[in-house]
């Protein structure tokens, strides 16, 4: 089909570990290359996959504590670059853009956190901010791109891998997509629900 795309490199950025394991078994066995920062670069070469550094894409370190990991053009051009545009295929060459193709988020668990009672500055440092970036880039570009984005979603990839290998149909991004817009949406309401009533 000629909406049916390959997964060849996947970005990996996530806060739950717990189920990621068997998901990443299979997208080796299917020769995807991991791109991944911090605990969970750690945790995918822990299982015995190579795993290449964001930094080492960007040239940029993990700053500022860890708030600005991800947020680097050379990430989202990777995963906003439309593959069949010339102008933007010619711009990725022009500034060595990697292909991203499926881009795999558990956000900070921020209502938990507001849930436990923690003080104001903890619960401010659970505001994910290129996590929920690269869902709503990924969620976009859902014609290139796969978005995964939360561990509830991680066996419903898994099926589809299981069914069809490393490939998805359009309605199947856009399946991902529409979910993961519901995921951010849910977020943002859950923040702006703090802020609004921080002692509740």
């Amino acid at each position: 089909m000629a909406d049916t795309k390959r997964i060849k490199t996947a970005l990996i950025s996530v806060f739950h570990k717990d189920g990621l394991d068997e998901l990443l078994k299979k997208l080796n066995a299917e020769g995807v290359k991991f791109l991944s920062t911090g605990g969970t670069q750690s945790f995918i070469e822990s299982l015995g996959y190579e795993c290449q550094k964001v930094e080492d894409v960007t040239t940029y370190p993990s700053i500022l504590g860890g708030r600005v990991k991800t947020l680097h053009p050379k990430v989202f051009g990777g995963i906003l670059a439309r593959r069949d545009n010339e102008g933007d295929r010619a711009q990725m060459a022009q500034y060595d853009i990697p292909e991203i193709d499926l881009v795999i988020v558990d956000l900070y668990p921020f209502e938990q956190t507001v849930a436990s009672g923690a003080a104001e500055e903890d619960i401010i440092e659970k505001i994910d901010i290129g996590g929920i970036s690269l869902i709503r880039a990924a969620a976009k570009n859902f014609n290139d791109v796969v978005i995964v984005p939360s561990k509830a979603e991680y066996s419903v990839l898994l099926d589809i891998l299981n069914r069809q290998g490393a490939e998805t149909t359009k309605e199947q991004r856009r399946m991902f997509a529409t979910r993961a817009f519901g995921v951010s949406s849910h977020y943002d309401t859950a923040i702006h629900s703090w802020f609004s009533n921080p002692l509740s």
